[in-house]
């Protein structure tokens, strides 16, 4: 991954953990890995928790952030989120599953920051 990847991946990451904190959102965990992968960020509001996957671009050569949450991805981050459910015993907790799309400019400063609630359903294992 090139180094300008992954400082547009941590730009993102930070605006949207200060766009949750400027909520009153309590953070519960920023990049929870398993064996199945990784959840950006895992965020509290009232008693529902919420599994945040942040996307950012610096062009729409591949398309708006959003489009690459794809189904194959949503049912990754449904598999990672039931493992964090159950090992923090919070399985009769509501929850829902958000995703931020962030755009930078070549400069790497934010130019659109779009949060979208309930972004889709947890995905069950066929």
């Amino acid at each position: 991954m090139s180094h300008s990847r992954i400082k547009v991946g941590k730009i993102g990451e930070a605006l949207a953990l200060e766009h949750f904190k400027a909520r009153g959102y309590e953070i519960r965990a920023q990049n929870y890995r398993t064996r199945s992968g990784e959840i950006d960020l895992i965020v509290q509001h009232g008693k529902r928790v919420v599994f945040v996957e942040v996307k950012t671009r610096r062009s729409r050569k591949f398309g708006i952030p959003q489009e690459a949450v794809t189904p194959a991805k949503q049912k990754q981050i449904s598999k990672i989120a039931l493992n964090y459910l159950q090992t923090h015993n919070l399985l009769d907790v509501p929850c829902q599953f958000d995703v931020v799309a962030i755009v930078l400019s070549w400069k790497f400063e934010p130019i659109k920051l779009h949060h979208i609630e309930n972004a889709f359903e947890f995905c069950a294992d066929e």
